[in-house]
């Protein structure tokens, strides 16, 4: 069970999932080789041995980046499990490297610095589902 988070290009004034029109087709986010050098040079402990499913792991959390074989990448999709506040950083990182919004794909919002409510929430859903990670 993951966290899952959407990586993608959307207007300045979009804030959350309900104002995306339903005939908004984002701008890609680059070339396959541009995608994977800016998430590289932003996350450089990411393992990219198989460039359509990075890797990220920390102490407390990892992270697959769900990259693709398209090109250009329209998106990246986040899986995220574990704990840890910390995950967040990367997250907002890949993000504002990559010029484009984080959203959180089960609360429906985009993620802001210091917005931890989605990823509690999913903690706690995963908890009370599954029990306490070990």
């Amino acid at each position: 069970m993951s966290w899952d988070v959407l990586l993608l290009r959307l207007p300045d004034d979009i804030t959350s999932v309900q104002q995306i029109p339903d005939d908004y087709a984002p701008a890609p986010l680059g070339s396959r080789h541009d995608v994977l050098a800016v998430i590289t040079e932003a996350v450089p402990d990411i393992d990219l041995s198989d460039p359509t499913w990075g890797e990220l792991l920390s102490r407390t959390w990892s992270m697959e980046l769900n990259i693709g074989a398209e090109d250009p990448v329209d998106s990246v999709m986040l899986h995220i499990r574990g704990s840890g506040d910390d995950v967040l950083t990367p997250v907002l990182r890949l993000a504002e490297a990559m010029r484009c919004k984080a959203l959180d794909c089960a609360e429906g919002d985009l993620i802001t610095p210091g917005q931890t409510s989605g990823w509690h929430a999913f903690q706690q859903f995963r908890d009370r589902v599954m029990g306490p990670s070990r």
